[in-house]
This record gives C-alpha cells, structure tokens and sequence, in this order.
C-alpha cells in the first residue's frame, strides 16, 4: 500500500504552511484555524434547493440543524433523509465546515440532509454531544413530515467522530425500538477511544491526523480515561451489535483510525449485520471531505451517495 500522489502532496502543503497541529492549540484557536483552513480543500457545491436552519427541540437544549433538498423537488415530496453528524474530534467543526459535504450528499444522492449542530467539548463535556446527537435524530422522525423526509427511510451518518456519533445514535434507537434507522454510513469513525490499535502506532505522526491530537481531543471530550469505556464513547466496546441497520464503513489506508474502524465492520458481520466496508488505501483521515485536492475524496463521495440511495429506496 503506497500513499496517494495526491495526499502526499497535500502533506507536503501542510508542512509548507507552517500549520501547527490542534493538540498545540487552545479550543478556540483550534476552531478557528479548521474554518479558516477548510475551504481550501473543499470542491465547489453542486447546486441543491431549499437550505433552511431549524431548532431540534430536546430535553437538555434546542439544537440547531440545517436542512438541505434537492433542486426540482416539491417541498411536500417526501424523501429518504439523513440525519448527519459533523467531525472534527468533539471539539471543532460546525455546520459551515460540512455545508459542502452535506450539499453534495444532498445532491447525488437525491435526500434531505439534517446536518446536526451538536454541543462540543471541552465545554461541553461527554455525554453532551451524544445526547443532542441522540434528541435530534429523534426530533427529525417526529418532524419527517415536516422536512419533507420519509421516516420509513431514514439513515444516520457522520465523519470521524460523527461516525462514532452515528453508530452510537444506531445503538441507541436499537435499544429504544424507536426511531427505525434503516441505515449507516460512517467515515473513517472512531469506535474506540483506548487507541491501542496497530494503526494508531503506525500514523502516529505525520499523516493528517496524529496521535497526539487525537488523544487532545479524547481530553477534551471525556472528563476521565474510565469514560473511554463507556459504549457510548467507543461503540466497538457495546456488549453486542445484533440488530443494528445495515452499514457502509469507509476507512483510509493512512488513518490512525483505520483499524478500528475496520473492527468495527468486522464486529457488525459478526453480529449478522450486512456491512459494506471499504478502505481507501493511499488516503489520508478526512479525505472523503477534500475533493478539491484529491479526487478519492469525490470518488468516495459518490460511492456514499449510491449506497444510501440502494439503501434507502
């Protein structure tokens, strides 16, 4: 397996920058240095229809999402929907870094996005986000008809610790009995947070994401290590997977979070959950959202769009 012309190159621009890795920074800065460095990556957005920003009501607090349809559909036409987690370790990342994901997802694969605005860490410590993760998904079924959304079809989905998100909201709707989840898509997700997996030791450094910040972030998330078990925060460690939707698990071959998620797509199998797992061999963790600068990340977009539209028609 060899690095991406492509992703090495990428790299090669990072060092140039000068950029300094997030577990360096303070919230704040860390924060701002992702918006102001996302665009850069980010493809031009396809033309959609209607983006409108509504508020999830829940138990703890309203949470914001953002709606996206497709052009060229009445607002009363209902629609698989996708209930949609951002990354950027709990601690960065909003609704603006993934708006041209969302309006790509959108666009190919023909579905109302619910983007969720989650609460982030450190000040809002574990489980925040996994809560307003959990009372949106289900605001969304109880609205579906009101965002134009079938709630017969309804995925979750999510990128590095929105695919943890995701798989966690799965476990949950699972154990509830409500609301169906007729599918899951997780990019390169983190399922185990005791980081002890071959890959993590393998990229440690120097690809992207490194060990150092994803154990900044994990502090910044859990308020102790013993957290780190809780299922909630690391879905591989849930006592079983039966039952779970089907899933589509897309990894990158230089990812520290590679192996877990590969565990993770293993433990779905064994479970007797149908799971199409992919991993993209020369990319880098966070690829699916650059397809500026690398074309695996359009093709991956694209491979994601046709599964939820197999899944969910």
């Amino acid at each position: 397996m060899a690095l991406d012309p492509q992703a090495r190159a990428v790299l090669e621009l990072i060092i140039k920058s000068g950029r300094p890795p997030y577990h360096q920074l303070s919230p704040k800065e860390a924060r701002q240095l992702f918006r102001e460095t996302r665009p850069a990556s980010t493809p031009v957005p396809p033309e959609i229809g209607v983006v409108r920003n509504v508020l999830a009501e829940g138990r703890h607090a309203a949470v914001p999402l953002r709606v996206y349809r497709p052009a060229g559909v009445a607002a009363t036409t209902l629609l698989p929907g996708l209930v949609y987690f951002h990354g950027g370790g709990w601690v960065i990342g909003d609704l603006d870094t993934h708006d041209v994901l969302c309006r790509q997802l959108t666009a190919e694969a023909g579905i109302t996005v619910a983007s969720v605005d989650y609460r982030l860490a450190p000040e809002h410590k574990f489980p925040a986000a996994v809560d307003d993760a959990w009372e949106a998904t289900r605001w969304v079924a109880s609205a579906a008809d009101l965002l134009g959304i079938d709630a017969r079809r309804l995925a979750v989905g999510g990128d590095s610790v929105g695919g943890n998100l995701a798989a966690v909201v799965a476990l949950l709707a699972r154990d509830a009995g409500a609301p169906a989840i007729a599918f899951q898509a997780l990019f390169y997700p983190v399922t185990d947070l005791s980081a002890e997996s071959r890959s993590y030791n393998d990229f440690a450094d120097g690809y992207m994401l490194t060990r150092d910040s994803m154990r900044w972030f994990a502090a910044q998330y859990l308020a102790g290590k013993d957290e780190a078990m809780d299922w909630r925060a690391s879905p591989l460690r849930a006592a079983t997977l039966t039952g779970l939707p089907p899933a589509l698990i897309v990894t990158a071959g230089f990812d520290p979070l590679r192996d877990e998620g590969e565990a993770y797509a293993r433990r779905l199998r064994d479970a007797g959950v149908r799971v199409d797992y992919a991993c993209y061999g020369g990319m880098l963790h966070g690829f699916v959202g650059m397809g500026r600068l690398l074309d695996s990340g359009n093709r991956a977009v694209s491979h994601i769009a046709a599964s939820l539209r197999e899944a969910l028609r």
